[in-house]
């Protein structure tokens, strides 16, 4: 049902132009079956893959070909039949533009699939149940994060959860994979709610999606209309970027802040991307693991922009190629939208399941030739920045590579939105340096694991050798003393 909820405000942000529309005008079109499907295995970072089939292998949709016992992994499934060609290196698509190891699988375009799984009646079924199945399906978040979704259904045991968030503020500019997939999907979208709630056992959901966003608004409103469960509310939230952050969004919903290193759970909140509510109906109720995904291929730099339901693993150059090839205007190729996305270094690059939208951009959408001038202090990406993060001070402490100063300023808190970037009018690339410290902070972090392993190592074997000479210094002791009690018996017998 539609909700009147009391809307709040949260600091900073920029009213941007959409250049929605323009994705719009057709419908969502079925993307063809490519001549290879590619699946990086680094799932996002940190998590990585193995593969389960050897080159040469014939794979059938639906069939699983990497997974990880590592707790956030996922497992990836082929998108259709083939032979695996093998696990090669590919360009990834990730910011470093390079090359990744990936299953590589040339289809035979005969789309033969593994049995579905069964479908369940998740009324009748536990919430663990319904979370293996999640995970069995491999559905991650489909806002970009690619976070596992199962994990995120489990906050653990000393928070309480009262609230499901399910967004759809498409806040980017350009990107209209979730507003085309509200309109095609709604129904899916909320009985994906509906099976959340049963997982986590609450009786509360809301469905944000921006006031601007008229047809999806209508294709929810009527689906909540047959349903009529009064746990659901659709709920229209301004269009200002970043509303969709996930911060923002519950900040605008419920008044609440997730706390500093901490996550929405902390404040009783779970928030999931309304794609991923319908990858959710379609494995639970459809049995369907997480093949497809809709992507938005769009900006002046390609002939008809449009929304694909494209197989994962498909390469861009497939998506640019059947959406009428670029036009002579384009300067750069954007994976997600132009606030967040980064550019990519070649169209071979294959679809993700975080991959959201294709953004084939002209020299009028892109400033690639901006001077860069120095900092002038004006303060304006500190009233920008969503998060009340100093942005000039993580700025200055990011070129010294002041890590704990950093550390100080919350630099983790940053959700790289690029407001402080757009505003400033030194051209700074702000966001970069933010990226760069963390990853350095990363690394260090990762190499103070790995010397406080290597010293606890050190400092058990020191033990163990202390331990074991202690231990022979006492059998030398008490062969010593048996030797001298022996002695003193024999004596008395040879007098």
């Amino acid at each position: 049902m539609y909700s009147m909820l009391k809307l709040f405000n949260f600091h900073g942000g920029l009213q941007l132009p959409r250049h929605k529309q323009v994705s719009l005008e057709r419908p969502v079109a079925t993307a063809s079956l490519p001549e290879q499907l590619i699946y990086p295995l680094q799932l996002r970072p940190g998590v990585r893959l193995t593969a389960t089939v050897q080159p040469g292998e014939r794979v059938l949709a639906g069939q699983v070909i990497a997974d990880s016992e590592h707790f956030l992994a996922t497992p990836v499934h082929a998108a259709s039949s083939g032979v695996v060609r093998g696990i090669v290196d590919w360009l990834a698509p990730h910011p470093s533009g390079l090359p990744d190891h990936a299953v590589v699988i040339d289809t035979d375009g005969l789309e033969q699939a593994v049995a579905p799984m069964p479908g369940l009646d998740y009324r009748h079924e536990t919430p663990a149940t319904i979370k293996a199945r999640i995970r069995q399906a491999g559905v991650v978040g489909l806002g970009g994060a690619a976070f596992s979704t199962a994990v995120k259904l489990n906050p653990g045991p000393n928070r309480v959860i009262d609230t499901l968030i399910l967004n759809g503020a498409e806040c980017e500019p350009y990107i209209t994979c979730d507003n085309a997939l509200m309109q095609t999907r709604a129904r899916a979208v909320v009985e994906g709610a509906l099976i959340l709630l049963h997982a986590l056992q609450i009786g509360r959901c809301l469905i944000a999606v921006e006031d601007h966003m008229t047809e999806a608004l209508a294709a929810l409103d009527a689906v909540l209309a047959e349903v009529k469960d009064r746990r659901l509310s659709r709920v229209a939230v301004p269009s200002v970027y970043p509303t969709g952050g996930e911060r923002q969004l519950i900040k605008v919903l419920t008044g609440k802040e997730a706390p500093s290193g901490g996550i929405p759970a902390d404040v009783g909140i779970v928030c999931q991307n309304v794609g991923t509510a319908a990858a959710i109906y379609d494995a639970v109720v459809n049995g369907l693991p997480l093949t497809w995904r809709l992507v938005t291929v769009t900006g002046k730099g390609v002939a008809r922009p449009s929304n694909w339901l494209a197989r994962i693993g498909t390469p861009i150059a497939d998506l640019i190629e059947q959406s009428g090839g670029y036009t002579p205007d384009v300067r750069r190729l954007i994976i997600g939208g132009p606030m967040m996305g980064f550019a990519l270094p070649d169209d071979v690059i294959p679809i993700a399941k975080a991959s959201n939208c294709i953004l084939a951009a002209a020299l009028s959408e892109v400033d690639v030739d901006r001077e860069t001038r120095a900092c002038i202090r004006c303060g304006e990406c500190a009233n920008a920045c969503p998060v009340n993060l100093l942005p000039q001070q993580l700025y200055w402490y990011s070129r010294v590579n002041n890590l704990d100063k950093l550390k100080q300023f919350s630099l983790f808190d940053c959700i790289e939105c690029g407001c402080c970037e757009v505003v400033c009018p030194s051209h700074i690339p702000l966001v970069n340096y933010y990226r760069a410290a963390k990853s350095k902070t990363l690394t260090k972090a990762k190499q103070a694991e790995k010397a406080a392993i290597a010293k606890r190592r050190h400092d058990a074997n020191q033990e163990r050798k202390a331990r074991e000479q202690a231990e022979k210094a006492e059998r030398a002791r008490a062969r010593k003393a048996a030797l001298a009690a022996a002695k003193q018996q024999e004596q008395p017998s040879e007098s």
